[in-house]
């Protein structure tokens, strides 16, 4: 079986960067990964890698910045006071460091080091990088999605936003219902 948007698949995988840095693996943790192709909780351009394959096959694709975690934003550099970290806290520029924020948890990375200021960079750090990651299907499940075929512009906004983007389209929660139901319609 061909692999489609709205499968629950069983994958390994390995990453590595253009300078052959491998970053995961999912044979060295033994566990391969499952995920719902389309639902989002993949990056984009591995998610659509997935697409059209079967079980047992591999195959290795590169996915640019825009499909995998985003250009780097320079914006996401933010000063921190030193005093924010324990007082026997080791600053190290390029060490990666928890904390929590108003919007909650997060991992940084140490940027630079300002007298009593430490910036941190909130990029996640693959953003600005191109992926390489070598896909094997190890199982395809025909999980149920709802199909293009099953909606009715009737239907409130945020039921046609999930169709849409089970089914794969370029919609986001700022697309408006009628562009939404355009391409529900050019399926």
């Amino acid at each position: 079986m061909k692999i489609k948007n709205g499968n629950t698949v069983s994958v390994h995988y390995k990453g590595t960067l253009n300078d052959g840095t491998e970053f995961d693996n999912s044979r060295t943790r033994g566990t391969p990964l499952n995920f719902k192709v389309g639902s989002g909780k993949m990056i984009r351009g591995f998610d659509g890698a997935c697409v059209g394959m079967t079980t047992g096959q591999t195959k290795t694709v590169s996915i640019n910045p825009a499909d995998a975690y985003g250009e780097r934003n320079p914006k996401a550099l933010q000063p921190v006071p030193k005093n924010a970290f324990g007082p026997d806290f080791n600053f190290q520029v390029g060490q990666p460091v928890q904390g929590n924020g108003p919007q909650g948890p997060f991992l940084a990375m140490i940027h630079a080091l300002e007298n009593d200021m430490v910036v941190l960079d909130m990029n996640h750090p693959l953003a600005g990088k191109e992926l390489t990651f070598e896909i094997e299907v190890v199982s395809v499940e025909n999980s149920e999605t709802t199909t293009a075929s099953s909606w009715s512009a009737t239907m409130k906004k945020a039921e046609l936003l999930q169709i849409a983007k089970d089914n794969n389209l370029d919609v986001t929660t700022k697309t408006t219902k009628a562009k939404i139901v355009e391409a529900l319609q050019a399926l």
